[in-house]
Order: structure tokens, then sequence, then C-alpha cells
């Protein structure tokens, strides 16, 4: 019979564990367990790309306030990709490309 180790059961051996090998298992997780994972930018964010973000996302993005967010729109600064309701939506790449000319 097969039985799978879940993961509340390998939590709970975890704690039992000595620290010397639980520092052990955790450098052996770092070093091996995902090497195969080794995705790219555009392999793990590429959909993001064609996303639309909301106004608090782009001020998030910018590193700003969502009233600086405003500001620069009202200042022709930066232009949102389209407008649902109320509500500004910005293109990721444009405020990639802003942010960058901002230094």
């Amino acid at each position: 019979m097969n039985h799978a180790l879940t993961a509340q059961d390998l939590f709970s051996e975890m704690k039992r564990m000595p620290s010397t090998e639980r520092i052990k298992f955790f450098s052996l997780l770092t070093n091996h367990a995902f090497r195969d994972d080794d995705f790219t930018h555009e392999q793990v964010f590429g959909h993001l790309q064609r996303e639309p973000l909301t106004a608090l996302e782009a001020a998030e993005y910018l590193e700003v306030s969502l009233p600086t967010l405003r500001r620069h729109v009202q200042a022709n600064k930066l232009r949102p990709c389209q407008t649902v309701g109320r509500n500004q939506m910005f293109s990721a790449e444009d405020l990639r490309t802003y942010k960058r000319a901002r230094g």
C-alpha cells in the first residue's frame, strides 16, 4: 500500500526534528528542490503585460500614493488605457515606460 505524506504530516515531523537536521533539510530544499523550475520572466509574468492595472495597482507599481497618481493623470504625464465607469485602468507597458523615464 502506498501512503503519501500530507503537508500536515510533514509539518508535524519537521517540528519534532532536531534543529541541525531542519537546517540541513532547508539547505537541501533551497539548493535542489526547484532547480528544474527555472522559468523566464516572460513565462511567469507575460500574461500580466496584456492585463490592465487598476489605479491602485498602478500607484503601487510606481511606488506613489493614489493622489499622486491622480495628479500625474491630471497633468497628462500618464494616461489611462481605458475607463470603466469611473475606474481608470492603466497599461502595464505604459507604466513600465513611465517608471523607467522617471529613473
